[in-house]
């Protein structure tokens, strides 16, 4: 006497999910600050030279894959729309670039109203702290809850959007990190501590209710990060304070 076999599960029960891929970019490096420590203004600064260089080398990294975009989304900042500009030409293609301000980079408030005692958590407390994020400033500006109900909302609705099946977003370190977070935990988390290199490339796989996260922070010019030891805004930060006598 034989047990009876299981009967075979339905086919579509064992087929793995189809997923659409979705490349986020932030944007390549570019010069925050003049040779004197002057501020220029964030909507309009361009990449310099370096984030030229690695802008192009995303794009020839794209090209040398074989990855074809069908939806390209920058957050209509100058340094996004140049980035996606240069990807796309060294990568080939000729697609439409969307705008979507929901998505700029957290704002900033007036750095010569931050008291010196206080420029280094202004500078970098957003992107160490582990606990109350929401509620901290960027460089006296906008809050992460704040700058997070805009983005995620955007985020949200472009993962809803089935029209693409490959998706390239140029988007910013801070916003990059809210998405980044909201992808792995699938709930509103901001990462502040996964750094975000210039024109680092992150790789996500979106299905039907899941994302799956294979690559964060890929920097197509320097793939082992050997020449870093300072984090994007630590280095800001020195960049503002050879202006004048400002303690560090």
């Amino acid at each position: 006497m034989t047990a009876d076999r299981p009967a075979p599960r339905p086919l579509a029960d064992v087929r793995p999910p189809l997923r659409r891929r979705l490349y986020l970019m932030r944007h390549g490096s570019v010069d925050y600050f003049k040779a004197d420590g002057t501020p220029v203004p964030p909507h309009t600064v361009p990449l310099n030279e370096a984030g030229r260089a690695q802008a192009d080398a995303a794009g020839a990294l794209f090209a040398a894959a074989g990855v074809c975009f069908d939806r390209v989304v920058v957050s209509g900042l100058a340094r996004t729309v140049e980035t996606a500009r240069r990807v796309l030409a060294a990568a080939g293609q000729d697609v439409a670039i969307a705008r979507d301000p929901r998505l700029e980079e957290i704002r900033s408030g007036r750095l010569d109203a931050i008291a010196p005692d206080r420029l280094r958590a202004a500078f970098t407390g957003v992107f160490s702290a582990t606990a109350n994020v929401e509620s901290l400033q960027f460089l006296g500006g906008e809050t992460v809850g704040a700058m997070m109900d805009r983005c995620l909302p955007a985020f949200d609705e472009l993962l809803a959007d089935a029209s693409w099946t490959c998706a390239l977003l140029v988007l910013h370190g801070g916003i990059n990190r809210a998405l980044l977070g909201h992808a792995l935990t699938g709930a509103r988390t901001f990462l502040g501590r996964l750094e975000q290199a210039p024109a680092c490339i992150n790789v996500l796989d979106v299905g039907d209710g899941d994302i799956v996260v294979r690559g964060t922070n890929l920097a197509p010019t320097q793939w082992l990060h050997e020449r870093e030891r300072w984090t994007t805004m630590e280095k800001l930060l020195a960049q503002y304070l050879r202006a004048g006598d400002v303690p560090v």
